[in-house]
């Protein structure tokens, strides 16, 4: 009989393998068989005690810190509330001169902490974080809209739903 703190760590395995989009099969295959599918499975079922090693070495497979796999900790589960309409394209954004888009993937990476998202290809944001970006660049949120889907880090669709919200308040 698995314990609470199996299950509760097992559903964060679980989460994080999820976020990044990877069956059971998938991680077993991303890892050229280093992770079988059967253990990892035993491990988010709660059913197969996992060492700090292991999870040292899962964590670090997954590309999160290892605190974001103990229970108590920010829980992975947050980052799979229902996501908003503006997509950061994470990979595009690593492709961008640091000098002018440095505060963006400075921005990027906080939020990612905070929510335990480390699926490391998109980021969904906010209005605010948007209305405090705009901020920081010193450019109305429209604008910065603007801007970074021109610089094809931001989802096309975003320009709209900005527009939209600051419109609505007033801005």
């Amino acid at each position: 009989m698995p314990s609470e703190y199996a299950k509760t760590l097992g559903g964060k395995l679980r989460a994080i393998r999820q976020q990044q989009g990877l069956s059971l099969h998938g991680v077993e295959e991303k890892s050229k068989g280093r992770w079988k599918a059967v253990v990892v499975g035993s491990y988010e079922r709660g059913d197969r005690a996992v060492t700090v090693q292991k999870l040292a070495e899962l964590a670090d497979f997954y590309g999160v810190p290892i605190r974001e796999l103990l229970p108590g900790s920010a829980s992975a589960a947050a980052a799979a509330a229902a996501p908003p309409r503006l997509i950061l394209d994470l990979e595009a954004l690593q492709h961008l001169d640091a000098s002018e888009a440095g505060p963006l993937t400075r921005y990027a990476a906080t939020i990612q902490a905070q929510r335990g998202d480390y699926n490391g290809k998109v980021l969904s944001i906010r209005q605010d974080d948007m209305r405090t970006l705009a901020v920081i660049y010193d450019e109305s949120p429209t604008t910065l809209t603007e801007r970074f889907i021109s610089w094809g880090v931001l989802n096309p669709e975003a320009k709209g739903d900005v527009e939209e919200t600051s419109e609505a308040a007033g801005a």
